[in-house]
C-alpha cells in the first residue's frame, strides 16, 4: 500500500523536482520532450492523453466532479501481472520517460510499482483539476503541496490524503506511506476516502485522523 516509488514528476520547465501544476503545464513539458505517442492496452486511449488533459485545464472543476470519478472506479483492480490502468497510463506519459532517466530506471518501472499515487494522478489528468499535481512518490507529492502553500490539517472534500501507518498525524512527510482522496470528513475522528492500491484495488474506506500527517488542497472550483 506505500506509495513511495522514489520516482517523482521532474518538471523542465522549472528545472526542479515537482509535481507538474496543472495538466497543461505538464503538457508543456512533455513537449519539449518531444516523446513519442502511443497506444495504452488497458484504457485504449492515445499515450498524448496529456495534451487532451491540458485542453480541459482552463475550465474550473469542483471536487464534487474529482470525487464523482473516483467512485466511479471503484473495484478497478490490478492484473494478473501487477499492473494497472492507472500505472500503464502514467507509464505513458512523457514524464516517464524523462524520470525514468533521471533515476537511472526505465519506464517500465512504474508498471507493477506501488499505484495508489499514480491513480490519484491519473484523477487529476482526467478531470483537469488544477493543483493537484501529478506524481508517483507519495512523498515528492506532498512536500510540493506543503512548498506551494497548499498543504494542511484539515479534511475536505477532494483533498489529497496522506497517511503514515507507523507514525501517523504525530510522524512527517518523510514518513509517508501512503495517499487518497477525501470523499468527506465524518465529524467523529474518522474520514471516507477513496484510494487506489489497497488490497490491489481502488476502494472507499473509513479511516481515523490519527493516521493522517496531512492534506493537499487543490485548486477547486468555490462552492
Amino acid at each position: 500500500m506505500a506509495g513511495a516509488v522514489g520516482l517523482a514528476i521532474f518538471n523542465p520547465l522549472t528545472g526542479d523536482t515537482a509535481s507538474a501544476e496543472t495538466p497543461a503545464q505538464a503538457a508543456a513539458a512533455a513537449h519539449r520532450e518531444g516523446a513519442v505517442t502511443g497506444r495504452s492496452e488497458h484504457t485504449g486511449t492515445e499515450r498524448a492523453g496529456t495534451e487532451r488533459a491540458a485542453r480541459k485545464a482552463s475550465r474550473t472543476v469542483a471536487a464534487s466532479t474529482v470525487i464523482k470519478l473516483a467512485k466511479s472506479q471503484l473495484g478497478e483492480g490490478e492484473s494478473r501481472n501487477g499492473s494497472t490502468k492507472y500505472a500503464d497510463w502514467y507509464a505513458s506519459t512523457r514524464h516517464a520517460a524523462v524520470t525514468a532517466r533521471r533515476d537511472g530506471g526505465t519506464v517500465g518501472d512504474y508498471r507493477g510499482a506501488e499505484w495508489c499515487d499514480m491513480f490519484v494522478s491519473w484523477l487529476s489528468a482526467q478531470t483537469g483539476v488544477k493543483n493537484m499535481g501529478w506524481d508517483a512518490y507519495t512523498v515528492q507529492h506532498a512536500s510540493w503541496f506543503e512548498k506551494t502553500g497548499r498543504w494542511g490539517d484539515i479534511a475536505k472534500p477532494g483533498a489529497v490524503v496522506f497517511f503514515d501507518w507507523q507514525n501517523g498525524s504525530s510522524g512527517g512527510i518523510d514518513g509517508i506511506d501512503h495517499v487518497g482522496l477525501v470523499v468527506k470528513d465524518n465529524g467523529n475522528g474518522t474520514i471516507t476516502t477513496i484510494e487506489g492500491n489497497t488490497d490491489n484495488a481502488v476502494k472507499e474506506k473509513v479511516r481515523d485522523k490519527s493516521e493522517v500527517v496531512g492534506y493537499g488542497y487543490p485548486d477547486y472550483a468555490k462552492s
